[in-house]
């Protein structure tokens, strides 16, 4: 398996903080290219991985793996005796051999999977944590998407959701990003509710099932687990903790451990939603293509980059239009 890959550095469009970590300014995504498959991934530290090992984990790839490429359930198992939990590099390989067969075989991934394009969700626009007013303005100009996440997880959280509902009244999702404590959530969650907030992401740590078990048992809002669920084994012991789950490809691994997490949690009862890092719009993309099947969709990471290197996806009132280009279906923008 030959993988050629580059590093390419995201410029924000505006600086982005959540509750666990410093402003951003810029994002660096690693894309590959096997056999003219592209893919993409957004290593987090906080997921024990960086931009460097997923390069490492490439070199040993590159001179160590054959095989057939169309066998892709093949390939990604053996992936798993060789990269272990290098999950965010798995995500780009698996992506990017999803997108060859696509190409191949000239059809987009969800005709692919057997998926009705026109089954795709509307989409949240992040709102990151910052002064009132810089948040006020961030709503204004995403005046085009109706739905909100507003990420949280400060002392004074109610402060930032009472200044947002000063100029909208659409619905807001709530991401702590695990900065609350149970006791804390269930408190906040009380004083956020009447505020029009639909549903609360990842409140406790994510090794805190018990919290998260108590958060929801005193939530009148729907708790939903991020971090807390990374690969398809982890939905057993999220059943009676969360009412869903969100999947995202660079945590997982990639396109096909996200569909066997969409149905377990279905064979579970739990709702899904399929999120994102900030990334280009390969990797938004190619998660977009499995939107048929889920409840909600946080694929934004793309609109909130001044550089995107493609076109893919696009929003219709903020609705998700899937491109039905072979493969994932991006067009590299000329510079």
């Amino acid at each position: 398996m030959n993988i050629q890959h580059h590093i390419t550095d995201l410029k924000l469009v505006h600086p982005f903080k959540i509750a666990r970590r410093a402003v951003d300014e810029f994002r660096q995504v690693i894309s590959v290219e096997i056999d003219g498959g592209l893919g993409e991934t957004a290593p987090a530290r906080f997921y024990g991985e960086t931009v460097e090992t997923v390069q490492v984990a490439f070199d040993i790839l590159d001179t160590g793996l054959d095989g057939n490429l169309d066998a892709i359930e093949s390939v990604m198992s053996e992936l798993e005796s060789v990269l272990g939990h290098n999950y965010a590099a798995k995500s780009a390989i698996d992506m990017a051999l999803h997108d060859r067969l696509g190409k191949k075989l000239g059809v987009p991934l969800y005709q692919l999977w057997g998926l009705d394009p026109k089954e795709t969700p509307l989409t949240t626009f992040t709102i990151g944590i910052d002064e009132p007013e810089i948040m006020q303005q961030k709503v204004h100009e995403a005046e085009a998407y109706p739905l909100l996440k507003v990420k949280l997880g400060t002392d004074r959280d109610l402060e930032l959701i009472r200044a947002l509902r000063e100029v909208t009244d659409k619905p807001i999702y709530v991401d702590a990003n695990t900065a609350w404590t149970p006791k804390e959530a269930v408190g906040k969650i009380r004083e956020l509710a009447p505020y029009g907030v639909e549903l609360i992401e990842q409140p406790t740590k994510p090794d805190d099932l018990e919290g998260l078990k108590f958060v929801r048992e005193h939530s009148e809002l729907p708790i939903f687990a991020d971090e807390s669920v990374k690969r398809a084994a982890d939905i057993p012991s999220l059943v009676g903790c969360v009412d869903g789950i969100n999947i995202k490809l660079v945590k997982c691994g990639g396109l096909l451990e996200a569909m066997r997490i969409i149905h377990i949690a279905r064979a579970h009862g739990l709702q899904v939603m399929i999120g994102c890092m900030i990334e280009s719009s390969l990797g938004i993309t190619a998660a977009a293509h499995l939107t048929p099947l889920v409840d909600y969709a946080d694929l934004d990471g793309h609109l909130l980059v001044a550089n995107d290197p493609y076109r893919g996806v696009t929003l219709e009132e903020g609705k998700l239009i899937l491109p039905d280009l072979p493969g994932i279906g991006v067009v590299p923008i000329e510079k």
